[in-house]
């Protein structure tokens, strides 16, 4: 059984979706401003070892416009990204153009289920702020991999806003993904390793 793993840039102030308007990542380029070596790695290998990606309409929109035309470019990575199943949580979408995706509009605990059901790798959620929150609050969310970035943004959408509901979390790993990028990665302390 597939597990969901939500993998995102943060700050150092909780603000995973760029205030200059990139959706989870690195698109507004506050990342890029801190080399993390280790951290693509990092990243190469938690790719590789999903078997879905599990993905919001903003951040499909982003990555469907940039990987198909950057997978010779990134080799295995952009490969691997470009053929990989993706299933798109929207109420909006009505078509997806990008390689072996899929549109999903139904109850996200059935959705997640059934990929649970469907997938023994894991189901990477990248990004995705929305629907991260949404998988938050439904308790869906089994390992959260978070690479901690030195920069306080002041503003922007944070992984945990005010009004959420306390949590536990069990420390699972925690490494240097560059010289002053952290990768730490919490389990739900209700779950079990």
């Amino acid at each position: 059984m597939g597990k969901v793993a939500v993998s995102e840039f943060i700050s150092l102030d909780g603000v995973i979706e760029d205030p200059g308007g990139g959706e989870g990542t690195s698109f507004g380029g506050w990342t890029f401003r801190f080399p993390a070596e280790d951290g693509q790695r990092f990243k190469y290998d938690e790719l590789m070892a999903s078997d879905v990606q599990l993905l919001g309409r903003v951040t499909y929109e982003a990555f469907a416009a940039a990987w198909p035309p950057m997978e010779e470019a990134a080799g295995e990575f952009g490969a691997k990204m470009n053929s990989m199943p993706k299933v798109v949580v929207s109420t909006t979408l009505t078509q997806a153009n990008w390689k072996n995706t899929t549109i999903a509009s139904g109850d996200l605990p059935d959705i997640v289920a059934n990929l649970k059901a469907q997938y023994q790798g894991d189901i990477l959620v990248a990004g995705s702020a929305t629907l991260v929150a949404a998988l938050r609050e439904a308790d869906l969310v089994d390992e959260y991999r978070l690479m901690l970035h030195p920069v306080v943004l002041g503003q922007g959408k944070k992984l945990f806003e005010n009004g959420v509901a306390s949590s536990d979390f069990a420390l699972v790993e925690t490494r240097k993904a560059g010289p002053d990028v952290q990768l730490i990665i919490y389990r739900p302390a209700n779950r079990t390793p």
